[in-house]
């Protein structure tokens, strides 16, 4: 999982907002899925953008990477775009 926010209101609800992330290469192209190239990333790894969830904070194991600014843009761009926005 990609964690997209931990802003105060998930804070206060234990939660936080993460899309699905997987090391198989996806057919489907943005704005549905976009490659990350984060370091720290044990494989090469795609962001499932249109598979957004609210997940318990306890649910969360240790950090393995983070998105890059640019990156992070890309997926909130991925979803107003899905969304219709």
């Amino acid at each position: 999982m990609l964690i997209l926010s931990q802003d105060i209101f998930n804070e206060r609800s234990g939660t936080v907002i993460a899309v699905a992330l997987t090391s198989r290469p996806q057919r489907a192209g943005f704005p549905l899925t976009l490659e990350l190239h984060a370091p720290g990333l044990p494989k090469r790894s795609w962001v499932k953008i249109s598979q957004i969830r609210t997940l318990a904070a306890e649910r969360i194991g240790k950090r393995l990477g983070k998105a890059t600014p640019e990156e992070l843009a890309q997926i909130l761009e991925g979803l107003n775009e899905i969304l219709g926005a």
